[in-house]
Formats: structure tokens, C-alpha cells, sequence
């Protein structure tokens, strides 16, 4: 079970954020940064996940600009609709440094090793290379991240380790757009890419629509592979 914690904005103002706490007095943290549902379940569990395996985790509320608090699922239409509206609302640069003071916060905090990592899921996918590229995080993880081939332009201020996962059938990521990231991210030295045959948008997502347990679990895998050679 984690905690509440306040996280002071660049900008003036604050925003809350999810922690969850290894057993460990001295651990690499990672900021978890959100989809387009705010901080709910599906965030708090994979930061417990992460807390479970031995890093401090941190899931910052990025929506808080427009309205503290947001916590919905996938399962309702009415909810679908607000995550949209929510999406649409959002000023990705903002939330990138919201993401860095979240980032300086957890690294100043006496639990954390000085190491910390991102990983994000559909909007912050996009968030996360973005994390990687505009940030000092340590190391960064992709899932799915939806407009990335309107910014690749960016990959060539990536100096840390990223690694994206993209499904080969996403609907919010067409092909078009996939072969932007391919040609653009397929061979840079400091990306990892791996693709999902037959897989849509969020197949990592416990309990959406298109998860699927297999390909989520060999993505987990190779994100815990991941961070255990670069935090």
C-alpha cells in the first residue's frame, strides 16, 4: 500500500503524486507516468510492482493543472470520454517538467539511491521519451506512446538508455506513423526497440480491452531487465 506525497511545481504550485516504498532503506527510484486516466489503479499497481521488485516508485498526478485528482478506468464509455477530454486539455511540455520536478524531488528524497528511471504507458509513452530526451533521468521505458512520430526529431538530444515497446496493430499509432519511429529510432544507439506482432494499443494494460498476458509479460520482462542493467 503507498503513500500521498506533495511535489512542488517549477512553476509555482503543487501537485500530488502516488509513492510506494521498497523494504530497502537505499533504492534507484522510478517516476511511473500516466495514461490518459490519471493516477488510478492501474498506475498505483504497477508502482507497487515496481516497490515490490526494489525501487522507490513515484506516480505523479499530471492532470493536476486542469483538475486534481483524476482517477477513472477504461470501462465506461463516460469515462473514455473524459480521458479524451482530459488528453486533449493537456500541455505535454508542462507535463514534461512536472516529470523533472517530480525526478529532482524523489533523487533529493533520503531513500533514493541518486539513480532514478521513467516509464510510461499511451500518453505517457509519449511522456516518457520525452523524459528522455528533455530530462536527466537515468534511464526511460516507452509503452506504446501515442504521437512520438511527430517529436523523433528530438531523439537526437537522447544521451541516457531508452527502450520503447510499440504494438504493430495500435490504432492510436498507425503505420505510417510506426515507420517514422522505426526509421528514425530503430538504430540509434541509445534506444532499444522491440515491436508486437497482432498486439493493439495498451495489450499491458491489466483488465483493458486488448491485454494480452503473454506479450505483456515479455514486455515487463525485458522493462525489468531493463532497469536492473541501467538503474
Amino acid at each position: 500500500m503507498g503513500e500521498r506525497t506533495t511535489i512542488t511545481a517549477p512553476d509555482g504550485g503543487s501537485f500530488s503524486a502516488y509513492v510506494a516504498r521498497p523494504s530497502v532503506d537505499k533504492a534507484p527510484a522510478v517516476v511511473v507516468i500516466q495514461e490518459i486516466f490519471g493516477v488510478n489503479k492501474v498506475m498505483r499497481d504497477i508502482a507497487d510492482d515496481l516497490a515490490a521488485q526494489g525501487y522507490l516508485a513515484i506516480c505523479p498526478d499530471l492532470f493536476w493543472r486542469i483538475e486534481p485528482g483524476i482517477d477513472i478506468t477504461d470501462q465506461s464509455e463516460a469515462e473514455w470520454k473524459k480521458a479524451f477530454e482530459l488528453f486533449n486539455a493537456f500541455d505535454v511540455d508542462q507535463g514534461v517538467k512536472d516529470i523533472a520536478a517530480t525526478i529532482k524531488a524523489v533523487r533529493a528524497g533520503p531513500q533514493c539511491s541518486g539513480k532514478v528511471g521513467a516509464v510510461g504507458f499511451c500518453l505517457g509513452g509519449l511522456l516518457a521519451f520525452l523524459t528522455a530526451t528533455r530530462t536527466d533521468a537515468d534511464a526511460s521505458v516507452s509503452y506504446y506512446g501515442v504521437g512520438i512520430e511527430n517529436r523523433v526529431g528530438e531523439a537526437e538530444k537522447l544521451t541516457r538508455p531508452l527502450l520503447m515497446h510499440v504494438a504493430e496493430e495500435d490504432q492510436f499509432v498507425p503505420k505510417e506513423a510506426q515507420a517514422v519511429l522505426l526509421q528514425a529510432l530503430a538504430n540509434h544507439p541509445q534506444v532499444e526497440l522491440h515491436t508486437y506482432p497482432g498486439r493493439d494499443h495498451a495489450f499491458a494494460r491489466k483488465g483493458g480491452e486488448h491485454y494480452h498476458e503473454a506479450d505483456a509479460g515479455q514486455a515487463n520482462a525485458r522493462t525489468a531487465a531493463f532497469f536492473k542493467a541501467n538503474l
